[in-house]
C-alpha cells in the first residue's frame, strides 16, 4: 500500500556504544499497522523498541554498537490486517551519525612569569578510532564575572593550547568539544566538556586586601601598646590628684596631743573658814 512505509527515519550513536533509531508511521498506514526494525550487523530484530501512545513501534535502542568501515543496512517493514505495508531501507555510515563524547581530563595550569596558561586535555573516546590526530577541537573561554566577554580562539588539532591573554585578576570558565578531521569520524561537533574554572578572580584580591588591612591594623595596635608600656607608666600618664585640706579634720592625733599637753594650768586658791564654838 502506497504511503504506508515509515517516514523521517534517523539514527544517532552516543555514549560510544549506544544507538537510537526513530521514525514516524506512514501517512496512509492503517491504524493497526506495526513496524519492525532490522539492521545488517545484528542480523536480528530490535530487542528494545520505543513505543508511542498507541503502542506502535516508533523507534529502537541498540546496545554494544561497534562502528565499522562499511555502511550499515537498515530495514523497517510492517504488518497490518487490512493491507500490505511497504518496507523502508537505507544504508548509513555509522561514523557519520556518532555524537562524539566530550574531551577528557581538561586542565589549565597558569603561571605569572611568563604570564599565561597551558591548557591540556585527552581526546574523546570512540569505539573505532585511536589516532589522536583525527580530531579538531574548539575551546570556549569566558570571563566568569562577565560571560559576554568571550575569547575568540583558533581551532586546534593537538591536545594542548597556550592561552596568552590571561589576566590573573579575572576568573575564567573553560569548556572544549571535538569533531572529526580527515578520518572516519563524524564531522559534526560533539558534546561540550564540563566547564572548569581557572584564574584568581576579583573576590580573591578583595580578600587579600582586606586581610592585609586587618593584619596591618593589628600590628600597629600591638606596636603602640608595647611603646606605651615601655616608656610610659600609669603614674606618669595619670598622676594622683591632690586632696583638698579638711579644715575640720586638719589636726592629726599627734597635734591634738601636743596641744593638750601645752594647755596652761590654772591655779586655784583654797579659802578655809574656821568656825569656833562658844
Amino acid at each position: 500500500m502506497k504511503g504506508s512505509a515509515i517516514e523521517n527515519f534517523s539514527c544517532v550513536i552516543y555514549n560510544i556504544f549506544l544507538m537510537n533509531c526513530t521514525w514516524q508511521a506512514g501517512r496512509d498506514a492503517p491504524a493497526d499497522t506495526q513496524y519492525f526494525l532490522y539492521w545488517q550487523n545484528s542480523r536480528d530484530e530490535c530487542q528494545l523498541y520505543i513505543k508511542d501512545e498507541n503502542c506502535r513501534n516508533v523507534g529502537c535502542i541498540f546496545q554494544n554498537v561497534s562502528i565499522g568501515m562499511e555502511k550499515a543496512y537498515f530495514l523497517v517493514n510492517g504488518s497490518s490486517k487490512d493491507s500490505l505495508i511497504q518496507f523502508y531501507d537505507e544504508y548509513i555510515d555509522l561514523y557519520k551519525i556518532e555524537i562524539l563524547t566530550a574531551p577528557l581530563n581538561v586542565t589549565a595550569h597558569c603561571t605569572r612569569d611568563p604570564m599565561g596558561c597551558i591548557i591540556t586535555w585527552h581526546p574523546p573516546l570512540t569505539s573505532h578510532v585511536e589516532n589522536t590526530k583525527c580530531f579538531q577541537y574548539e575551546l570556549n573561554i569566558q570571563n566568569k564575572d562577565d560571560p559576554k566577554e568571550e575569547k575568540k580562539l583558533p581551532r586546534v588539532r593537538n591536545d594542548r593550547y597556550e592561552f596568552q591573554n590571561y589576566n590573573e585578576k579575572k576568573r575564567y570558565t573553560l569548556k572544549i568539544r571535538a569533531r572529526g578531521k580527515n578520518c572516519l569520524v563524524s564531522s559534526n561537533w560533539g558534546e561540550w566538556s564540563e566547564p572548569i574554572e581557572f584564574g584568581q578572580g576579583k573576590d580573591y584580591f578583595i580578600f587579600v586586601i582586606l586581610f592585609l588591612i586587618a593584619l596591618g591594623t593589628i600590628t600597629i595596635t600591638l606596636l603602640l601598646y608595647c611603646l606605651f608600656k615601655r616608656y610610659c607608666s600609669s603614674k606618669n600618664l595619670f598622676p594622683p590628684i591632690p586632696q583638698p585640706r579638711d579644715k575640720f579634720n586638719a589636726l592629726t592625733d599627734e597635734d591634738i596631743q601636743t596641744e593638750y599637753l601645752n594647755l596652761p594650768t590654772k591655779s586655784h586658791t583654797e579659802k578655809i573658814t574656821t568656825i569656833e564654838e562658844f
